[in-house]
């Protein structure tokens, strides 16, 4: 289409950062550990606060630039995660399954003897730190391990093929 037939405010804001969906399926809940929601608070309070020196800072010198509308959709990211998230504390005794907040050690290949020992914990959509291991709770990674026990072996539908992972620990922090 020819630019001579849109309006200037057709245009989408180059300035607006574009709203990313909800990693969650829809109806899910917004599982977070205690430690995430620890975490989300405190970027949250810090953003607040940058943001507030920012709007101060544009009311004291006439020149300056305006907010920052990447700090503002993430303040606001950070408010709804947190209003909606259900904290799920670690079970309590000895647990022997894997459940949400799980540090998982896994062996992957068939029989034991395919590789080293890899560690994922299962954590919430907003708490996933992959250079951690942390992944989401919705994840097929996650979704192939939860439920299981130490010793069980887990098939991980990959796009290169199956993939079996033995399950060799089970840990809550």
């Amino acid at each position: 289409m020819s630019k001579a037939f849109t309006r200037e405010d057709d245009l989408p804001d180059p300035g607006t950062p574009r709203r990313l969906p909800s990693p969650l399926p829809p109806g899910a809940k917004n599982y977070v550990t205690p430690e995430g929601a620890k975490r989300l608070r405190e970027e949250l309070d810090g953003l607040i606060d940058k943001d507030r020196l920012q709007a101060a800072a544009a009311a004291a010198a006439p020149g300056a630039s305006e907010r920052d509308p990447a700090l503002a959709e993430r303040i606001h990211q950070l408010q709804e995660s947190l209003e909606s998230a259900v904290i799920v504390s670690p079970p309590t005794g000895d647990v022997d399954t894997v459940r949400f907040g799980a540090t998982v050690s896994v062996r992957s290949g068939a029989g034991g003897a395919g590789g080293g020992v890899t560690r994922y914990r299962i954590v919430g959509v907003d708490e996933t730190d992959v250079e951690h291991g942390w992944i989401s709770w919705v994840s097929p990674i996650a979704k192939a391990l939860l439920s299981a026990r130490v010793g069980d072996r887990v098939a991980l539908q990959l796009p290169s093929g199956e993939k079996e992972l033995e399950i060799v620990g089970i840990a809550y922090d």
